[in-house]
């Protein structure tokens, strides 16, 4: 009898103590596709990431409206709290007229072809003191406020001047909490499995080239996501 006492004890506790945890509302205030491909393992040639965002064929929108819905159709649901819909943030009128900090100048970081945000969210930076998301948890009275964005770089398969490159794709996933400090921070990747030739060991960069293994890339890590987000969660030793 005892342990029978016990064992609805501890439901109860669980139940209860889930049931909390899913009552916790948290908003998406920024969600974008950063343009640029990191070349760092390519010295010099970086600069010819500019002229390619620069390339009106160079398209990443498909990309980032296909992660988008991934992300609220799938990822959304493996989250111990509710997101607040879409539609209340990017509707707010408040967050309409915020300005990021950071968001000013002329840096090269802060070009506006630079990152691709979803239609109607801002780009949110990261700055110190986490000045961004705690004036965002002001204007939207939320549990918590999570950021999310995609990056890509080329890496080198192979050695001196042969071999091949790969796209490697980047899923980047912090939440805050309703004090402003960072709750948990993911950042998550995967290769292309389409590849690249190496030309005199430079890699082709164009958008005919690139995008196919930005595509591939993001297929690859999306599905890894789907998978390893429940892990990477419950690895956070801070709570909402």
């Amino acid at each position: 009898m005892k342990k029978s006492l016990l064992s609805l004890s501890l439901i109860s506790v669980f139940f209860i103590t889930n049931s909390f945890a899913q009552n916790k509302k948290v908003a998406v205030v920024t969600f974008y596709v950063v343009r640029k491909i990191g070349l760092d393992q390519f010295g010099s040639t970086a600069q010819v990431a500019n002229r390619l965002i620069e390339d009106p064929n160079f398209n990443m929108e498909p990309l980032l409206k296909n992660f988008h819905a991934q992300f609220f159709d799938n990822y959304a649901k493996q989250f111990p709290f509710d997101l607040v819909p879409e539609e209340t943030v990017l509707n707010n009128e408040a967050y309409k007229a915020f300005t990021p900090l950071g968001s000013e100048g002329n840096f090269d970081l802060l070009k506006d072809n630079y990152n691709l945000p979803y239609p109607g969210y801002k780009v949110v930076l990261p700055v110190m003191g986490h000045g961004n998301e705690r004036k965002l948890l002001e204007i939207l009275k939320t549990d918590g406020v999570m950021k999310v964005y995609v990056d890509f770089d080329l890496v080198k398969f192979g050695f001196g001047n042969m071999g091949v490159v790969r796209v490697n794709a980047f899923a980047n996933i912090a939440l805050f909490n309703k004090n402003g400090d960072k709750v948990f921070s993911i950042r998550e990747n995967a290769k292309s499995k389409s590849v690249s030739p190496l030309v005199g060991g430079v890699p082709v960069i164009t958008p005919e080239k690139i995008l196919p293994m930005c595509e591939s890339a993001l297929t690859e890590l999306m599905v890894d996501l789907q998978k390893d987000l429940p892990k990477m969660i419950k690895k956070s030793d801070a709570k909402l």
